[in-house]
């Protein structure tokens, strides 16, 4: 086939230098789509934290946001997806996004059930039980219940919610004699602490290590969000007024959820810092 010098083409003929100018700047606006709607996110995230936008608050719409940063309103979208992803905000087909709110804060100054905090918040307090299963303990799980190797222990996923928004995906592991009386307990909506102190177990004590840690898979599926967004992990060794464990838990909350607060002083300090240590991640891994 005979080639000769290149020509201009009209729209719509495939090929040629028009065609080749065309695809080059679509390239360029993609490779600049990903930043754009990530500045997006981030500065409606700042306004958020700034009190610009409170609890309830409607947010610009599509059209306002993209004109407001030059891009299109598929950019806007990006961004709003990213926000409801990370718990930020929330979305109806038709409406306005609207913010979810700042974290609920929590309190280590006394031992209280999630459900009690809830209820102190005018919050509905609930669960779905994901799984609960009697089985030999894993290793980490017998250590810290003071168990032999391999001695039977419940385990309970649930997730945990606030007037039905999930916030927190609990996983704890229970010796025998405590987790058959959690078994016959209302785990949608009763609370674990309340109904086995009725039952004459009463979790006196807890020790409570405080970290971060990414999402996993499983945790974004509980909790409605994308893997490895920060959480905040608390894992928590509960004994009885004789001293003995009663529960061994790995809970893990949105960190835009709940926050945690702790009191100490120079005469009584309840909190010390520790070194972050690799390793297990949850409860009988």
């Amino acid at each position: 086939m005979k080639t000769g010098p290149a020509t201009a083409q009209c729209p719509g003929r495939r090929g040629g230098p028009l065609r080749s100018a065309v695809m080059a700047q679509d390239q360029e606006v993609a490779a600049r789509a990903p930043s754009a709607y990530r500045k997006v996110a981030e500065d409606v995230k700042a306004a958020i934290a700034a009190g610009e936008y409170a609890a309830g608050a409607r947010l610009p719409s599509e059209s306002e946001l993209a004109e407001r940063y030059s891009v299109s309103r598929g950019t806007i979208r990006q961004a709003f997806a990213a926000l409801r992803a990370d718990g930020i905000i929330a979305s109806r087909r038709g409406a306005r996004r609207v913010v979810i709110g700042g974290p609920r804060v929590q309190s280590f100054g006394e031992l209280l059930s999630f459900s009690r905090w809830a209820r102190a918040l005018g919050e509905e307090p609930g669960g779905q039980v994901i799984a609960l299963a009697r089985r030999p303990a894993k290793p980490p799980e017998a250590e810290r219940l003071g168990l032999p190797a391999g001695a039977p222990v419940y385990h309970l996923t649930r997730v945990r919610t606030l007037s039905g928004r999930p916030v927190m995906v609990e996983r704890g592991a229970y010796p025998d004699r405590v987790g058959v009386l959690v078994a016959g307990i209302d785990l949608a909506r009763d609370s674990i602490t309340e109904r086995l102190t009725e039952l004459g177990i009463v979790f006196a004590d807890a020790e409570h290590v405080i970290d971060a840690i990414p999402a996993s898979a499983e945790d974004g599926r509980l909790l409605g969000v994308r893997p490895r967004v920060p959480l905040l992990r608390e894992r928590r060794l509960t004994t009885d007024l004789a001293g003995q464990p009663v529960e061994w838990s790995d809970d893990r909350y949105l960190g835009g959820a709940v926050a945690f607060s702790v009191r100490n002083s120079v005469a009584v300090n309840a909190l010390s810092r520790t070194r972050a240590r690799s390793g297990p991640s949850q409860p009988g891994q």
